[in-house]
């Protein structure tokens, strides 16, 4: 009885030593990486190149890549669509004040019928606001009771201040229009790349927790056997039961989470809620755009938090200069044309007529406003330098986001290299475990603690991951860097 016991023993421990044996020439393989943030990652055996469907029952479905639901996204994204429009607003805004620069014509005329004839000749006002010219109505000794004035009024504006600020403030406020147009555009591809992530976080949690539960269901049925030959306890069997069920509840949990990410993506796509799209990606081609130059200096002109303000401070300036000079006069010229047309009889009102018409300069200077233009330069300078002040205050919130955007991407860089090689390492010690429980060498808690390990570190592995891609969105946009 001994004897078959030591047999026994000997064969499990010969199994044992060459299953070790072969599992070090596998890793003596594989390539070892420094812990060095700008050293390339390499991804474990579990990443490869996946297609993936929030409704895996329709394949037929258009597929989108991240690339791919940026430039969706910034076609149809409402909030992108109404900056844009607003830029055409400012554009025709800016053309309907300009147009005061242009000749300004009009017509007008004066219908009158006298009730009450005066007793001699009357001087009839022609209608015209510019210059305050009458026109003299010849009555030839006798008062006319129907009279008819057309007349055409043509000015031109010369200089005015406020069309002067007008031209030279129009380019600005396109500047600025389009400025909010680009904060949006930055917007949209941080949010996207984010909630893209966000979905595809979940999706490959999902498939870890797949391949997890099938590997609990073929442990539950291998325990079951072993517990109805006697090999094992109960215990073992209920045990690996409740593993699974853990497992189970995990993944159910993970795909109800992609619902509201995936209508989360859409949403910030602007994708119609009655449509569905896949979506594509390559774990291994991600892996490999993690880097980012972590020692390019910081710019704050590249920011368009920074640049706007630049637009405010120009557009101020304008402003300023505007109520500096606001006591020079307006100047314009105008020209009107006056045909008058009398006759007591209505009927033949048009048989004579009495043409006039005159040229002339008109022009306006403010003496005393009192002191209205003095007060509005000290507020305009006031005004000014609040805007010097929320430079200086963005300036340190720029340098705060990018050195903690910094900070996080370099942690997690790190963290990432640590957890590729935990998941290598969980893999094989659950291998060595399993075999080992198989073998009755060690009891069925080893086999839960080494396939706890491995399913955490492949799921740590998986958010880290995706958390260094988050972190390399949100270090582009402190460092001005989003390209769309």
């Amino acid at each position: 009885m001994a004897n078959n016991f030591f047999e026994d023993g000997k064969s499990r421990l010969f199994l044992l030593t060459g299953s070790l044996i072969f599992l070090s020439l596998i890793s003596q393989a594989q390539v070892k990486k420094t812990a060095n943030v700008n050293s390339p990652v390499t991804v474990p055996d579990t990443s490869k190149s996946l297609f993936m469907s929030v409704n895996p029952q329709d394949s037929n479905k258009q597929s989108l890549t991240l690339r791919q639901c940026i430039e969706y996204a910034l076609v149809h994204q409402p909030a992108l669509n109404r900056s844009l429009v607003n830029e055409s607003i400012t554009r025709e805004t800016n053309k309907v004040n300009l147009a005061a620069w242009l000749p300004q014509v009009s017509a007008s005329g004066n219908l009158l019928h006298y009730i009450q004839l005066p007793s001699n000749s009357s001087t009839l006002n022609t209608g015209s606001n510019i210059g305050g010219t009458s026109t003299a109505i010849s009555t030839k000794g006798q008062s006319i009771s129907n009279t008819f004035i057309p007349g055409v009024t043509a000015s031109q504006a010369i200089f005015s201040p406020n069309l002067l600020l007008v031209a030279k403030t129009a380019p600005l406020y396109v500047t600025q229009a389009q400025q909010v147009t680009d904060s949006t555009k930055i917007f949209l591809v941080t949010a996207v790349s984010k909630s893209f992530y966000n979905v595809l976080l979940t999706l490959e949690q999902i498939n870890v927790l797949k391949e997890d539960t099938t590997r609990l269901g073929q442990n539950l049925r291998d325990t079951y056997h072993q517990y109805k030959g006697g090999i094992v306890d109960e215990t073992d069997y209920e045990e690996a039961d409740i593993t699974l069920n853990n497992s189970k509840a995990q993944l159910r949990q993970a795909t109800l989470n992609v619902s509201p990410q995936y209508a989360d993506l859409k949403q910030l796509m602007g994708y119609s809620p009655e449509k569905e799209f896949n979506v594509s990606f390559d774990t291994l081609e991600m892996a490999r755009n993690i880097h980012i130059d972590t020692l390019e200096q910081l710019q704050y002109e590249k920011r368009i938090e920074f640049k706007q303000i630049a637009t405010n401070k120009q557009l101020q300036t304008q402003l300023i200069k505007y109520y500096k000079y606001a006591f020079m006069p307006t100047l314009s010229a105008f020209y009107n044309y006056n045909l008058a047309f009398e006759n007591n009889k209505l009927s033949d009102i048009f048989n004579n007529s009495y043409p006039n018409s005159l040229v002339g300069l008109t022009f306006s200077i403010p003496i005393f406003t009192g002191f209205a233009r003095t007060h509005s330069v000290r507020k305009a300078k006031l005004q000014e330098q609040l805007l010097n002040l929320d430079e200086i205050d963005l300036k340190s919130q720029i340098f705060k986001e990018y050195t903690t955007s910094l900070a996080n991407y370099k942690g997690n860089y790190y963290n990432l290299q640590l957890l590729q090689k935990n998941v290598n390492t969980a893999k094989r010690v659950y291998f060595v475990v399993n075999l080992q429980y198989k073998q009755g060498i060690v009891p069925y808690l080893n086999v839960i603690t080494a396939e706890s390990n491995l399913i955490s570190s492949e799921i740590s592995y998986i958010n880290a991951l995706f958390q260094v891609l988050s972190n390399k969105v949100d270090l582009q946009k402190a460092m001005g860097n989003i390209t769309y």
